[in-house]
């Protein structure tokens, strides 16, 4: 496969392994991760809880904020990553999409269309119908195999071990009551230029009736993402992954740290274990969302061990940021200081500050 060079940054070696003192050129990729916060269109879906964004709901959610909405992501989504490298994120994994369409009308958006981003969504069993995406730029990455993955859990129930989610293809569900319906988690695999790369895409549960009461269901979506990742190392042990998203917990939850088996360093992280760079970032105070003055990292971006060794003749992890950029921060009001969400009067960007990865390959 013919290798594509792009635009690059050149990068002080010393930046990323050692103290050589000389400078090396390097291709950089932004991988990012965005909660997009109630991307809804303003048609009543009658299959999902969607009414309150429409026209005529509670949020008003008329056409010209919707679009206003397109233009403010479409304008984080360009800037996500820089000044480091200057081009668009490759990927970006999405989620509170409420469809394809949604997504469509923003990669059309004036800011974003030149660089060409495709879509690998799936609709989900959530009943406020909001999905996870991927956006991928064509240029870049080539996409070989996408599935959806259910994440079956109950509610005040051990799930049945008939019930659990033992392999990665279609489940039958039968019996639904008492099923609590969440997003699926999203598995695509591809080509970043000529190297495998697996990415999977997740909203796990919320925190809806408490922390502690809604734990088991985060618990529940970190065992199955670690399947997932088992299963792609089963396959081949290189098996390059990561996994991002909306986790509605901290890095230092059981769902992440025992179920994920995430480790906060490098060196600590085993031959077929995760890295979790946001660790140091929470433990620092810093933070994606915030909750009555509390602020916690959510959205998180997480790697396999391959992608964490010294060795940069292959695309590899250098930093991880969270993009927070004044604009996006609230300047007045009780919410003084938090991300700028959406309000009854105006559309915002997020209640979540989108959060990226650098992978770079020595050339």
């Amino acid at each position: 496969m013919q290798i594509i060079k792009f635009h690059f940054c050149l990068i002080a070696f010393f930046a990323i392994s050692s103290l050589s003192g000389q400078s090396k050129k390097y291709s950089i990729h932004t991988v990012a991760f965005y909660n997009f916060e109630n991307l809804f269109d303003t048609i009543n879906d009658p299959s999902t809880n969607d009414d309150e964004w429409t026209p005529i709901g509670a949020q008003h959610w008329t056409k010209e904020k919707y679009e206003q909405k397109l233009r403010n992501l479409s304008k984080v989504i360009s800037e996500i990553g820089t000044p480091e490298n200057l081009n668009a994120p490759t990927l970006i994994g999405c989620s509170e999409v409420e469809n394809r369409g949604v997504l469509e009308d923003l990669i059309k958006q004036e800011k974003i269309a030149d660089f060409d981003y495709g879509i690998i969504h799936f609709d989900s069993p959530d009943q406020r119908g909001i999905d996870v995406a991927l956006l991928y730029r064509k240029k870049y990455f080539r996409p070989t195999s996408f599935s959806n993955i259910p994440l079956i859990i109950y509610k005040n129930k051990t799930v049945p071990q008939e019930k659990r989610n033992e392999d990665l293809g279609d489940v039958e569900i039968k019996d639904n009551h008492n099923r609590v319906f969440t997003r699926d988690q999203l598995l695509v695999t591809g080509f970043l230029e000529n190297e495998e790369i697996n990415i999977i895409i997740n909203h796990w549960p919320s925190r809806s009736g408490g922390e502690k009461a809604s734990s088991p269901y985060r618990e529940a979506a970190g065992r199955l993402n670690r399947k997932i990742i088992d299963s792609l190392q089963q396959i081949n042990p290189l098996a390059k992954v990561i996994t991002m998203g909306d986790l509605n917990d901290g890095p230092f939850n059981k769902s992440i740290k025992v179920g994920l088996g995430t480790e906060s360093k490098k060196a600590e992280t085993s031959e077929f274990g995760t890295f979790n760079p946001f660790e140091e970032m929470a433990a620092k105070g810093m933070g994606t969302l915030a909750f009555r003055d509390s602020w916690d990292i959510f959205d998180q971006i997480i790697m396999t061990q391959t992608l964490i060794q010294p060795d940069f003749s292959s695309y590899k992890f250098w930093k991880a940021g969270i993009f927070n950029r004044p604009y996006l921060i609230q300047t007045v009001g009780k919410y003084k200081g938090y991300p700028l969400r959406n309000s009854p009067t105006e559309a915002g960007f997020s209640d979540h500050f989108p959060v990226y990865i650098y992978l770079v390959k020595e050339f």
